[in-house]
C-alpha cells in the first residue's frame, strides 16, 4: 500500500468517526458555532505545532491559490453546509452525501485537469455511486419535508465545495508543504464561519457537555484528517481518490449505528459491500 492510500485510511478513521461525534455534540451546541470552534482550534494547534518545529511562516505567493481554495471551499463552505445539514439529516446519511465526490471529481478532473480515466476506474466509480445511493436510502426519506430537502441539498453542495478545493490544490500545487499551510487554511475557514455564526446564530454557542467533542475534533481529527485528505487528493488520480474516499462515509455509517443507534439494515450492509468492491476494482487500475 502506497503512502497516499495510508493517508486515506487515516482520514477514513478520523473523518468517518467525526460525523457521529458532531451529531452528538449538537445536542448542546449550535451548528455554525461548533463548526467555527472546529476550524479555529485546528488553526491554533497547527500554528503551535509548526512554531515548535520552526516551520511557521506566511504563505508564499505560489501557495496562495491553494490556500484560498482549501480555506474558502473545503474548510469554509464545506463546514458551513455540513454542520447546518447534520442538524437536519441523520449523521450516517450526512457522512455519505457530503463525501460522495465521485459525481463531481471525476468529470471535473477530466474537463479541467485533462486526466484520462480507464474503463476499470469508470466501472469502479459507478459501483461506488451505486453503493452510496443504497447507503443514503432515498426510499426511506420523507421528500415532502422541506427541512429534509434543504439538508440533502446542502450536502450535495458541500461535496462540490470539497471537490473544488481538491481541483484547486492539484491545478495550482502549492510550493510549501501542505502541513505548513494548514494554519492559514483553517484560519481562512474560521473567517468564513465566524461572521456567519454571529449573523445566523446570535444566541448560539457551545454548551459544556459538547466541549469534549469540540476539542477532540478541533485539536485532533480536523487538522490531521484534513492534512491526510488534502495530500491524498493531490497525489491520487481523481477517479481513484473519489472511490477510496467513499470509505469515509461507509465507516461513518457504521460508527453512527454503534454509537447513536442509527439502524443497520440491508441497505447499510449492501451499500457498504458495494463501496468496498469499488475500492478493490479502483485499486487494480
Amino acid at each position: 500500500m502506497g503512502p497516499a492510500l495510508r493517508l486515506v485510511l487515516v482520514a477514513v478513521v478520523l473523518f468517518g468517526g467525526a460525523w457521529p461525534v458532531t451529531k452528538a455534540a449538537l445536542a448542546d451546541a449550535t451548528p455554525l458555532w461548533f463548526g467555527t470552534s472546529r476550524a479555529a482550534l485546528a488553526a491554533l494547534v497547527a500554528a503551535l505545532l509548526l512554531a515548535f518545529l520552526g516551520r511557521l511562516h506566511l504563505p508564499r505567493r505560489q501557495d496562495m491559490r491553494a490556500v484560498i481554495g482549501l480555506g474558502v471551499f473545503q474548510l469554509g463552505c464545506f463546514f458551513v453546509l455540513t454542520h447546518l445539514a447534520v442538524a437536519l439529516v441523520p449523521a450516517g446519511r450526512t457522512a455519505v452525501l457530503s463525501n460522495v465526490i465521485a459525481y463531481w471529481l471525476i468529470p471535473l478532473s477530466v474537463l479541467l485537469l485533462g486526466e484520462r480515466v480507464s474503463a476499470r476506474r469508470w466501472i469502479a466509480a459507478g459501483i461506488s455511486l451505486a453503493g452510496a445511493a443504497v447507503l443514503i436510502g432515498p426510499w426511506a426519506v420523507d421528500w415532502g419535508d422541506r427541512d429534509v430537502l434543504l439538508g440533502h441539498g446542502m450536502l450535495v453542495l458541500a461535496s462540490l465545495a470539497w471537490t473544488l478545493a481538491i481541483i484547486a490544490s492539484r491545478r495550482w500545487p502549492p510550493r510549501s508543504p501542505v502541513l505548513e499551510l494548514l494554519p492559514w487554511c483553517f484560519g481562512l475557514g474560521t473567517l468564513v464561519l465566524g461572521p456567519l455564526a454571529l449573523l445566523l446564530e446570535p444566541q448560539g454557542g457551545i454548551g459544556t457537555p459538547s466541549w469534549p467533542h469540540a476539542l477532540f475534533i478541533g485539536l485532533f481529527a480536523a487538522p490531521i484528517g484534513t492534512f491526510c485528505v488534502i495530500e491524498a487528493g493531490r497525489r491520487l488520480p481523481g477517479a481513484v481518490a473519489s472511490v477510496w474516499l467513499l470509505l469515509i462515509p461507509a465507516f461513518g455509517v457504521f460508527v453512527s449505528a454503534l454509537w447513536l443507534g442509527e439502524p443497520i439494515g440491508w441497505d447499510v450492509i449492501v451499500g457498504g459491500v458495494l463501496v468496498v468492491i469499488s475500492v478493490l476494482v479502483a485499486a487494480r487500475g
